[in-house]
């Protein structure tokens, strides 16, 4: 069997093949609401075969959405319609993931079909917020720095938002520390400009992120697995780099986290990234290697080949695919073909195995 369909149990959960749905804003959600969309979305690439499908970016606050479509789980009206989604999920044989989030100064946009600008107040937009008063790029709106008191006020938005994936009937969390969003925020000197206890020292930077792990674990199961997407650079001299994410690997280790995504830049807008096949692969392989810690590649894998290769060299634990998703959901089932195995097809799709 290759590499790529072997299974890997995290804590009690075990999934099928080491293929990961990547989480990928759909803009589609009024009031943060789950719908049709989703589900089909979603669903589609269970059916496919992936072995961990996550949700979106879902914000812990209405404050905390990217753009108004975001998907949200503030309140407890969101949960009937995501349980609906992670059981058609399960129902057949992947697992439902969440990825949990606040956007901090990169929040109130329009979305991309819209440019991706700053959404005025006029219409509908809101007071952006991060760890300093400093504007993510040359015109935005300054955001609000964030006060102590508010910054415990979002750390109990990420545990009541976990506390409802779980009655959701999600079985892997992610906390959304990458591309610029709100802890990424305070995890980088490049926005992060704080003199008291959440800024200036790493372990200060950090401070926040190690906190929301804290708080999410009072809520979250042991049994089953927490999982942090990290930018593992800037890409920007003075920035948060490579060593400082190995530094963190250590750290989230001790905190019980079991997977690190390894994603890169999106807090500075005016970086050129070396963007080809694979470029993001190394960070995994090294945070992995230095940290001791499960990871997760992503970033350019699009063929079966690829996908197979890093798992059986050892360069990761699992690939998260996005664009090659939106592209194909049915991609586990072509690159089992491609790589000579056989996995279960849903019984509704079994007479299609064969073409004659």
């Amino acid at each position: 069997m290759p590499t790529l369909f072997s299974p890997l149990t995290i804590k009690n959960i075990q999934l099928k093949n080491r293929i990961v749905v990547s989480p990928m804003c759909q803009y589609s959600s009024e009031d943060g609401f789950a719908g049709d969309w989703h589900l089909v979305h979603l669903g589609s690439r269970a059916v496919g075969g992936a072995g961990l499908i996550f949700t979106e970016a879902t914000a812990v606050s209405p404050e905390g959405r990217i753009s108004p479509g975001d998907l949200g789980i503030w309140k407890d009206e969101h949960i009937p319609f995501l349980r609906r989604i992670t059981s058609f999920i399960e129902k057949q044989g992947s697992v439902p993931g969440i990825q949990i989030a606040h956007a901090g100064r990169k929040s109130s946009q329009l979305p991309p079909w819209e440019g991706s600008k700053e959404l005025p107040k006029e219409a509908g937009g809101w007071q952006t917020c991060a760890p300093s008063a400093l504007a993510f790029k040359e015109g935005d709106a300054v955001p609000k720095e964030l006060s102590i008191q508010e910054i415990k006020k979002v750390i109990s938005d990420f545990r009541d938002a976990a506390g409802r994936a779980k009655k959701a009937g999600f079985k892997v969390i992610e906390l959304h520390a990458a591309h610029g969003y709100l802890l990424n925020e305070f995890l980088s000197p490049l926005s992060n400009r704080r003199s008291d206890e959440y800024g200036g020292s790493f372990n200060n930077r950090c401070r926040f992120l190690l906190e929301v792990i804290e708080s999410v674990r009072t809520v979250w199961p042991e049994e089953f697995p927490m999982f942090v997407r990290i930018s593992a650079t800037d890409w920007k001299e003075g920035g948060w780099n490579e060593d400082d994410s190995i530094k963190l690997a250590t750290l989230l280790k001790t905190k019980t986290i079991d997977l690190i995504d390894c994603s890169t830049g999106g807090n500075a807008p005016d970086v050129k990234i070396p963007v080809k096949p694979l470029y993001q692969v190394s960070f995994a392989e090294n945070i992995r290697k230095a940290g001791g810690i499960m990871t997760g590649a992503v970033g350019l894998i699009t063929t079966s080949k690829e996908a197979n290769e890093i798992i059986e060299e050892g360069r990761a634990d699992l690939v998260f695919l996005a664009r090659e998703f939106l592209r194909d959901p049915y991609f586990p089932r072509r690159a089992a073909t491609e790589l000579g195995t056989d996995p279960q097809w849903p019984l509704q799709y079994e007479r299609a195995k064969r073409k004659h």
